[in-house]
């Protein structure tokens, strides 16, 4: 017989005590702000409206005021709380399917709304509960953790401590409030006296940090999904000097990601708190304090105040066992339905299912799992569930946990890709994360278990491979993800390009920067400043035209609609363009007006740092470095070639580009027509090999602006001669001398902050005068490219100005290559005739190794798919494949 009247043992104190902080900022949003006093007013009202008989309420959480006032009062009065996702209607009718609540608030076509359904409860409620939430967030699953109001109290007072929240401190809501990491922000928020900014923005939003800075954000929150967004978005540059904490946790993340994010809160001035917890313990139970992180980016670290950690031995290791976590957090266990609701506390500890040990240092350390759980994107899953889910909808199939996602191996035949998309929809996941392989028989133990080890290796491979062999997409909502695709695939010699991979991703460097700039330009309209970071997928999805009109055969190419009209253009395209223009103009005597080599190797280390130094691993970095230098050294070594077989003016130094080991440094000739390209060659082989030595890569995602000024201090040593002998009056031609000049430009990408620009146009203003001492032009020319690098973002040129210098940018390695044949047999006609007649031909060069890197691609295409076959053993397309288990 249901007990209507029993009443809640143990009170909410960060709930019930709001009115304490007075006028302090308590919720910010963009439906008003609430001080304390306000919000504290609104709670009680909110409670009355529930009424005193205590009742099962419902909530359907967002990160808005109103479920927010809703959730407190709740715990105010001593309802329990059901708390599920707002933004699910099938996961709030599932839950009120299962458990059956007396009110439901949540979202009406008027407004926020409490719908009773009943007006006393139906249920026998225990004192001590107070909260339920789902395990996973989102799922609708029926199993749910039961909480106290002790568990919510003890919490928010714990993570308050650890992580020394001050009244001043104002966290964005980065989670949803139903997920337990996102709620937890919230409760220890209130319970300090700080501000919540309530925000449903993605954190790739750009409107996301407007906010974020406007309001004085301090602490920020995130799950590995969450960093992943970051990095896209260009964290690292962001100037937000009122950030003083972000926290981790939600599942793993890798520990160089953990090195780089502590390094560069520490160069920042915030720190990195990686944390540790589940919803079985009222979210956190660990915290690894941020001087720890760079020692042991893999470690959780130590319990929060008030629990303790300590190991269960498995019996296979002796130094690893099950982490069981004690303390008043500990959740009063789980329910699966009504009946479970009068249940009161079963558990003095959590058995976390996670193998740990713990490090001479103190500090714990997961190992692996125990219990079939994963955890994608902060959401822990239920392989169990996922298996049994796929059987009652008639196919039999097992599943495994890939890291950052789920595999999914069956043998029976099925459309692997609408299971995966049902999947993904189910669980609320990224279409991404999960991976279906059909007809594919699993692998076995050698006791005939299933081997999960080998399933999630399975997919792993099938996702390395899948993009080469995967089409684009072509029509309907993927219409735009597939024109993106073709053009990366076009342009950037990517047969293997896909939704999933960026600019970056497939190793675009500044050499097709312009071009594919221009052209998704003409495809997409403007582009965000970090649109190389972001997926192909990404960026179509905020497609928006330029010429909507146009035929969808002539996407892509420009009209004369296109050449009308303003255009901001970016200054590294336009000081390129220049750059290679004031070339021609001294060469043909047009001007005098020199630099603009010099000015281009500024340019090439400045998107030497954009380009290449990216959150990528760090054999990644190094292959994209080698492929840039590729791209320079091969169209380079064939033309030069091709001119010394015919002219007695260039040596076999030229094309091998070792004019600078083997040639004269005492005399000039037309041998040191192309010190530009040998010198940028050197440098990146230089650095490929430099950031392949694990400690210089960690070293520099650390500290990515010192890091660059430490090069410069080293290339003041050679360019004042101070550690080798003085490289004569050619010394503006030769490498070891020009380091300085590469890495000021380096530098001057990474200066993200105004008194780091100020010390870098210092540097500038200081160096470059007195080294070249009769040419005071010349200096004049690099100064102040290097300072519209540094100060000025972009130049508003008319519409067909900015196409044809994105055209001149995109050829200008081309352009210098080849004008040295060119000009000279045209001055007799005019200079303006020989400097036009040196761009075409440039340009023309420029698109036919374009053209032949097209003709090519899908011999190395073949090539590489042969590799990865003979590297995996397996057949090759027609073979038998009876003994190789692979995806349909």
């Amino acid at each position: 017989m249901p007990t209507p009247t029993r009443t809640a043992s143990s009170a909410v104190h960060f709930a019930t005590r709001l009115a304490e902080f007075g006028d302090r900022p308590a919720l910010l949003g963009p439906e008003g702000d609430l001080t304390y006093a306000a919000l504290a007013a609104r709670v009680t009202s909110a409670a009355q409206a529930l009424g005193p008989v205590r009742r099962l309420v419902l909530v359907a959480a967002a990160n808005a005021v109103d479920p927010v006032v809703t959730y407190l009062a709740a715990l105010t009065a001593g309802h329990p709380v059901l708390l599920t996702a707002g933004d699910r209607p099938d996961v709030l009718e599932a839950m009120v399917a299962a458990y059956d609540p007396d009110v439901v608030a949540a979202p009406g076509p008027d407004g926020w709304a409490l719908t009773e359904r009943r007006p006393a409860t139906a249920h026998d409620l225990h004192p001590d509960l107070a909260l339920l939430l789902s395990t996973s967030g989102s799922t609708g699953s029926p199993k749910l953790v039961r909480l106290s109001g002790q568990n919510l109290q003890a919490n928010a007072e714990a993570i308050g401590e650890v992580l020394g929240i001050r009244p001043s401190d104002r966290a964005v809501t980065t989670l949803p409030l139903h997920y337990c990491y996102g709620l937890s922000v919230l409760n220890s928020h209130l319970e300090r006296g700080a501000s919540v900014l309530l925000t449903s923005l993605s954190v790739v939003d750009p409107c996301f940090w407007a906010e974020f800075s406007r309001r004085g954000a301090t602490t920020l929150a995130g799950v590995p999904h969450t960093f992943d967004l970051l990095d896209r978005v260009g964290f690292a540059e962001m100037p937000l000097p009122s950030l003083r904490a972000v926290t981790q946790a939600g599942g793993r993340m890798a520990p160089e990601q953990v090195r780089r994010y502590a390094a560069l809160g520490r160069d920042r001035g915030w720190d990195l708190h990686v944390m540790y917890g589940q919803t079985e313990a009222t979210a956190r139970m660990a915290t690894l304090a941020p001087g720890l992180a760079l020692e042991h980016p893999g470690a959780i670290g130590t319990a929060i105040p008030g629990g303790s950690f300590s190991l269960d031995p498995t019996g296979e290791d002796p130094d690893v066992g099950e982490l069981v976590y004690a303390g008043p957090n500990v959740m009063m266990g789980y329910g699966h339905g009504p009946a479970d609701l009068a249940r009161g506390p079963e558990l003095s500890e959590l058995h976390t299912g996670d193998l740990a040990r713990r490090t001479p240092e103190g500090v714990f350390e997961i190992v692996g799992r125990r219990s079939r759980f994963a955890k994608v994107v902060g959401l822990r899953l239920d392989l169990g569930q996922v298996e049994r889910d796929l059987e009652q909808r008639g196919l039999s199939a097992l599943c495994a946990d890939a890291g950052d996602g789920v595999v999914v191996v069956t043998p029976e035949p099925c459309d692997a890709a609408a299971v995966a998309a049902g999947l993904a929809a189910r669980y609320a996941l990224p279409r991404g994360a999960v991976t279906v392989l059909a007809q594919v028989e699993a692998p076995r133990l050698a006791s005939g278990k299933p081997d999960y080890a080998a399933i999630a290796r399975l997919g792993q491979d099938a996702a390395a491979d899948r993009p080469a062999s995967s089409p684009a997409p072509s029509a309907g909502a993927d219409a735009g993800a597939a024109d993106v695709v073709a053009l990366y695939r076009e342009l950037l010699d990517a047969p293997h390009a896909s939704a999933a991979d960026s600019f970056v991703d497939l190793g675009g460097d500044s050499l097709s920067y312009v071009e594919v700039s221009l052209r998704l330009e003409q495809l997409l309209g403007s582009l965000p400043a970090d649109w190389h970071l972001r997926r192909a997928g990404e960026l179509a999805s905020a497609r928006r035209p330029a010429s909507p009109a146009a035929p969808p055969q002539q996407r892509g190419r420009p009209s004369w609609r296109l050449w009308r009209g303003w255009r901001q253009v970016e200054t590294g395209i336009v000081l390129r363009a220049v750059a290679v223009l004031l070339i021609l103009a001294n060469h043909t005597h047009l001007a005098d007006v020199p630099g603009g080599a010099h000015t281009l190797l500024l340019a090439a280390g400045w998107n030497f740092a954009r380009f290449q130094l990216t959150p990528r691993e760090r054999p990644s970095r190094v292959r994209g470095i080698l492929r840039s230098a590729a791209r320079v050294f091969v169209p380079s070594a064939v033309w030069i070639g091709g001119l010394a077989l015919v002219s007695d003016g260039y040596s076999w130094h030229n094309p091998l580009m070792l004019q600078q080991v083997l040639g004269d440094h005492a005399q000039w000739s037309d041998r040191w027509h192309f010190w530009f390209i040998e010198v940028l060659l050197y440098f990146l082989v230089a650095l490929a090999g430099l950031l392949a030595v694990p400690a210089v890569d960690r070293a520099e995602r650390r500290w990515p602006f010192a890091f660059a000024l430490g090069l410069v201090g080293l290339g003041l040593l050679t360019r004042y001669a101070l550690v080798v002998p003085d490289a004569g009056p050619y010394r503006g031609a030769t490498a070891y001398v020009l380091v300085w000049l590469f890495a000021l430009g380096w530098a001057a990408q990474k200066a993200s902050r105004t008194w780091q620009r100020l010390l870098v146009s210092a540097l500038v203003v200081a160096t470059i005068p007195g080294f070249w001492d009769d040419m005071p032009g010349r200096e004049a020319t690099i100064i102040g490219g290097a300072l519209l690098l540094l100060w000025v973002p972009g130049i508003r040129l008319p519409r067909w100005a900015g196409l044809a210098a994105g055209t001149v940018a995109s050829a200008s390695l081309y352009v210098y290559l080849t004008h040295f044949m060119i000009y000279p047999h045209l001055m007799a006609y005019g200079s303006p005739l020989a400097m036009a007649a040196c761009v075409a031909f440039g340009v023309a060069y420029w698109k036919a190794v374009l053209r032949a890197g097209q003709v090519g691609a899908p011999v190395r295409a073949w090539a590489a798919g042969l590799l990865t076959r003979l590297r995996r053993r397996e057949p090759a397309p027609g073979q038998r494949k009876a003994d190789w288990p692979v995806s349909a």
